[in-house]
């Protein structure tokens, strides 16, 4: 192959890149305005599933009440630790902006980690509100309850795997800010789960009981 030929085709692969690069560049602030518009929609669907808990919050039926089921010490726990995962998750998007990707690793799993200790938590907690006679058939609040904290939860865990995903993808170098999942959109994504778990928490347990 003739130097010439080497030259056209090594300006080519240039000049491929180059414009890969721009087309990622300019896709990034459409996934970014496509996650606002999602966690728009997510604002929508919590904020009806909260008026429903409101409407049904005092039909308890024969079954028991707020105030003879909720552990709030043990929840505020709970919230403790889910709120701390705002600072993980805050550290990790930091540590990778910096390309120090071996403590972004470090944040992404402790985030992780602490949003499965909320999960864990929280079945914890629905098995012993059943145990208590507090069902999703007890009565129109248990209904109300049940799948307002149990959508958040399953928000939760669909955080956790797009984390592990993160860390999975940063061990083959393939976490990037270009492309695809990244940690500013997935941050995004948490930070919003767990300020929707603020306004349950407040709404749901504290003002109640």
């Amino acid at each position: 192959m003739s130097e010439a030929v080497v030259e056209d085709v090594l300006t080519g692969d240039h000049d491929d890149h180059a414009g890969h690069g721009e087309g990622h560049h300019d896709m990034t602030p459409v996934r970014k305005a496509a996650m606002w518009v999602f966690l728009g929609s997510e604002c929508m669907f919590f904020g009806a599933l909260i008026s429903t808990f409101l409407l049904y919050r005092n039909a308890t039926a024969d079954g028991p009440g707020p105030a003879e089921v909720f552990d709030i010490p043990f929840t505020s726990a709970s919230s403790f630790i889910l709120l701390m995962s705002s600072l993980t998750m805050v550290l990790a998007h930091h540590a990778n902006h910096n390309r120090d990707m071996r403590q972004a690793r470090v944040w992404l799993l402790a985030t992780a980690g602490l949003g499965a200790t909320f999960l864990a938590g929280q079945i914890f907690e629905f098995t012993e509100f059943v145990q208590n006679g507090l069902s999703l058939s007890t009565s129109p609040f248990g209904s109300s309850f049940f799948l307002l904290t149990g959508f958040h939860g399953m928000h939760v865990a669909i955080g956790v795997l797009m984390l592990l995903a993160m860390y999975v993808m940063s061990l083959n170098g393939r976490l990037n800010d270009e492309e695809g999942m990244n940690v500013e959109l997935v941050g995004l994504y948490w930070h919003f789960v767990d300020i929707v778990w603020i306004v349950i928490f407040t709404v749901v347990y504290l003002l109640q009981v």
